[in-house]
């Protein structure tokens, strides 16, 4: 048996107990194997409901360790999954155009659904942009979201594909707006709202970020020296019950740089101002380089500084199909109470 094979083995008996209590909640999108903790740096295989996802960041799986993968899952959840590979250690190069292993069959690209939590996405193994259409590792914190949300409103900032709003409206919120910059994001979040008619309706709006939290929080918009700011649409100053702050790692736009390295306050602290009194803030820092301990602490000074002190605060982490030896997994949640 080979390496990989038992890597593989012992991260699916590990998972024994989590799948199935994930399978009785209504839940068939998670992490098969994360091999950066279980033994193949660089490799992740990850179920999107009726789909196999295995992608390949540092170079490419042999096309036999592929096919064993692939029948040694399906083996052991007992049932067929149709498999795309996505090789990402070749920059956009994502297919191998000259074995059909790699290219995938129709079956297996076509539009499908996943399940979280009892809810419908749109899961798509390969499509225009790089990442999944869902975050695994973001499960636990939408399912706090859906937990306590009943009669708020919820502004879902950085909102991508909207799980975090479609997690909000199933718990009974009463108002979900969902943020983002690309439309694209923004129309498979209104495929998400669709595969779920029992829900209130969500709203979209797409800005760039800048713009839009500062309106929302009563600040100026910043013009620099001798720039012309492009258009924006236009916000009136508001607060909501519940705000979720995911931002990417790093962006940058004519109205500012996101940089969760350097410059984590300059989102946070528009954030805080647009939480209602005794609201709550959820914020996430994806740099694995960050310490937890180090960021929760500028965090609570810069709520303090804002004039928005924290009255209690809480970590979410990430479910164990995210294995962490260190305890120190990359995606970092804090909730704060306002």
């Amino acid at each position: 048996m080979s390496s990989l094979n038992q890597a593989l083995r012992a991260a699916l008996d590990a998972r024994h107990p989590l799948l199935a209590e994930l399978h009785a909640q209504g839940t068939d999108c998670y992490r098969l194997f994360h091999g950066s903790q279980e033994g193949a740096p660089g490799l992740t295989a990850d179920r999107y409901g009726p789909q196999l996802l295995v992608q390949s960041f540092h170079q490419t799986l042999d096309r036999d360790a592929l096919l064993d993968l692939h029948g040694s899952i399906e083996q052991h959840l007992g049932q067929p999954l149709p498999l795309v590979y996505n090789d990402r250690s070749k920059g956009n190069s994502r297919v191998d155009r000259h074995d059909a292993v790699y290219q995938a069959n129709d079956e297996a690209l076509v539009d499908m659904v996943g399940h979280e939590w009892g809810l419908n996405y749109r899961v798509r193994g390969r499509h225009a942009g790089q990442d999944p259409l869902l975050f695994l590792d973001l499960r636990n914190a939408r399912g706090w979201v859906k937990r306590h949300s009943a009669g708020k409103s919820v502004l879902n900032l950085f909102a991508y594909t909207c799980g975090v709003g479609l997690a909000a409206a199933a718990g009974g919120a009463r108002e979900v707006c969902n943020l983002d910059f690309a439309e694209g994001n923004l129309a498979v979040g209104r495929e998400n709202g669709t595969l779920n008619p029992q829900l209130a309706p969500m709203d979209f709006f797409q800005s760039d970020y800048f713009p839009a939290i500062r309106q929302l929080a009563g600040l100026p918009i910043s013009q620099r020296r001798g720039q012309k700011l492009p258009s924006y649409p236009r916000l009136e100053a508001r607060q909501f019950d519940l705000v979720f702050l995911d931002p990417p790692a790093w962006a940058k736009s004519a109205f500012g740089t996101v940089d969760l390295l350097r410059d984590y306050q300059s989102l946070l602290k528009p954030a805080l101002l647009t939480t209602a009194e005794e609201g709550v803030l959820i914020c996430n820092n994806n740099l694995a380089k960050v310490d937890m301990d180090d960021w929760r602490e500028l965090v609570l000074r810069c709520a303090e500084k804002a004039g928005r002190p924290v009255r209690e605060w809480q970590v979410i982490t990430p479910a164990d199909d995210f294995p962490s030896q260190d305890n120190r997994p990359p995606l970092k949640t804090l909730v704060l109470h306002l």
